[in-house]
């Protein structure tokens, strides 16, 4: 389903331009990491890309019809959002809906709660679990759908250490497993130890993008060099 081309994509709220024109190919494979100050649009150049975002001008096109591609991707938000139902009603929804029958989802199910720490709380219900562990359940519940592409929208950014570094074996997992991710983050740290390819964003413009290793070392302008700096930056 990739490449994914955004061409002029443009979003405007209340006559005010919030994101673009963008130009921009979501290539095949990697995991792609946003950045940028508060406001700078990456949550709706995320929702864009992933279909959820009606664009005011310009267009965003998958190598595959919208509805194929909309079924082969999924999105986790920062707050994560969970059923009020048990962990194991949780991680069977999705494959409810795929029509997976019951017994093959409920082992599915299982060996998800085993690999995020929730094999022993299968019938706890979600809304009594911590953040950390809301935001494991809401990622493995993306993930056993087995996505082709992945967004995620600051997902370790109310996290504990411990916490994060569990979403992040997670996800290099996925990514091993031929899953494409896009993901917006405030943590530099994170954002080195993940990313093959940056985005940074300003004032609702890509205004830096390519291989990570050269955008950490070599920053072209001085909005990411003050970003990288800690400065602010608008």
């Amino acid at each position: 389903m990739l490449p994914l081309e955004l061409s002029g994509a443009t979003v405007r709220r209340k006559g005010k331009t919030v994101l673009g024109p963008v130009d921009l190919t979501l290539a095949q494979q990697g995991l792609t990491i946003v950045i940028g100050p508060n406001g700078s649009g990456k949550t709706t150049l995320l929702r864009v890309m992933h279909g959820v975002e009606r664009l005011s001008a310009g267009s965003a096109e998958w190598s595959v019809p919208h509805s194929e591609a909309r079924r082969r991707q999924s999105y986790v938000f920062q707050s994560p959002i969970v059923l009020r139902r048990s962990v194991l009603d949780n991680l069977c929804y999705p494959l409810k809906l795929m029509k997976v029958a019951r017994r093959d989802r409920v082992a599915t199910a299982r060996d998800w709660a085993a690999r995020i720490g929730l094999g022993d709380a299968l019938a706890t219900p979600a809304t009594r679990l911590s953040g950390g562990e809301r935001q494991k359940l809401a990622l493995a519940r993306a993930l056993i759908r087995k996505p082709d592409v992945l967004f995620l929208d600051e997902p370790c950014a109310n996290l504990d250490g411990r916490a994060t570094r569990d979403i992040e074996a997670l996800l290099l997992g996925a990514r091993a497993a031929g899953t494409r991710i896009v993901m917006a983050t405030h943590d530099m740290g994170q954002a080195r130890r993940l990313a093959t390819d940056l985005i940074f964003m300003v004032s609702g413009r890509v205004h830096e993008t390519g291989h990570a290793g050269h955008i950490f070392t070599h920053p072209e302008t001085p909005e990411l060099t003050a970003f990288y700096n800690g400065d602010i930056v608008e």
